[in-house]
């Protein structure tokens, strides 16, 4: 990576900002330790049981709409203020998503000067034979000189035995986790089918999410790292649209967005696909379609101009 590259992936986005540079002080840098600062500050809304812990409906409809990590730390320190790094019963975590684990870990390490990005595709670990949509953190590894995938969700030992995990998940292969834009070329070139790609649990999958997530994970490239029912234009398609709905134009531009994605790079491409395409460009206004509180749209927090 040039300096270029560093400066953008750990300079904090709009949502990863944790609203103050003394939020992680005390905490080392080290990756490991930063997933498992967040692994105890946050629980999946949809796995609490395997705590011990049944969270209530109010909970799991309003926290996992909590957009920005300032906001996320912000209800996690009402319910336990105590410094971030102390073990939290079930019910004291923030109730949230994969995306709110992968977004808070990349927040703890930009604050630390780590070059840092939230990731979205496609995890073979939860249900087999089925790639579940997933978004955990990638960090540069100075060590190895290479992008290295971090599953914080994962880092307990009541998620590693609920799922069977028999890797590291704070390095998580590339195998176990497929990006979103290895996704669409697999299933463009034939090599996977389009139907074991989405949410095993909802129902949902097929081309159209696959197209959904490709467009996300761009996004997230790009430092806007979105909801992950947050759709608008081309990553908004219709539910169960098919491939062939779409025009030769804009497979053409799928598949360039697909080749960065893979790819993670390079990042001239990453940053000049959204500025030379409209479509590809995250809009002001989003559409949200929420899981427990319907469709709706949601105007996006921008960036303060600087002097």
């Amino acid at each position: 990576m040039d300096e270029n590259e560093f400066d953008f992936y750990r300079t904090q986005s709009v949502a990863s900002d944790p609203g103050g540079t003394d939020v992680f002080a005390g905490l080392p840098a080290d990756p490991r330790v930063l997933a498992e600062t967040v692994r105890s500050l946050l629980v999946h809304r949809e796995e609490t049981h395997l705590f011990g812990y049944e969270l209530p409906r109010d909970r799991k409809d309003a926290e996992a709409e909590t957009r920005y990590a300032a906001d996320i730390l912000a209800v996690a320190r009402g319910l336990c203020d105590a410094p971030l790094d102390r073990p939290r019963r079930p019910e004291e975590r923030f109730a949230g998503t994969c995306r709110d684990f992968a977004l808070l870990l990349c927040s703890a390490l930009r604050e630390k000067g780590v070059p840092a990005r939230v990731r979205g595709g496609y995890a073979t670990y939860f249900t087999p034979g089925f790639h579940d949509d997933h978004w955990i953190t990638e960090y540069w590894d100075a060590d190895r000189a290479s992008w290295r995938l971090v599953d914080a969700q994962m880092a307990a030992p009541e998620l590693i035995s609920a799922h069977g995990i028999d890797f590291d998940p704070f390095d998580v292969p590339r195998d176990r986790f497929v990006v979103a834009g290895r996704a669409w070329q697999d299933c463009r070139s034939g090599a996977a089918d389009p139907r074991t790609y989405g949410v095993e649990l909802l129902g949902l999958q097929g081309w159209w999410f696959v197209q959904h997530n490709l467009l996300l994970d761009l996004a997230m490239l790009n430092s806007t790292e979105l909801l992950v029912w947050d759709g608008w234009g081309l990553a908004d398609p219709p539910m169960d649209q098919p491939f062939d709905a779409l025009g030769a134009d804009d497979v053409a531009l799928l598949d360039a967005v697909a080749e960065l994605s893979a790819a993670g790079g390079p990042f001239t491409g990453i940053r000049r696909l959204p500025r030379e395409h409209e479509a590809l460009r995250v809009p002001p206004v989003v559409s949200s379609h929420t899981t427990y509180l319907g469709e709706r749209s949601v105007t996006l927090r921008q960036a303060v101009a600087s002097d």
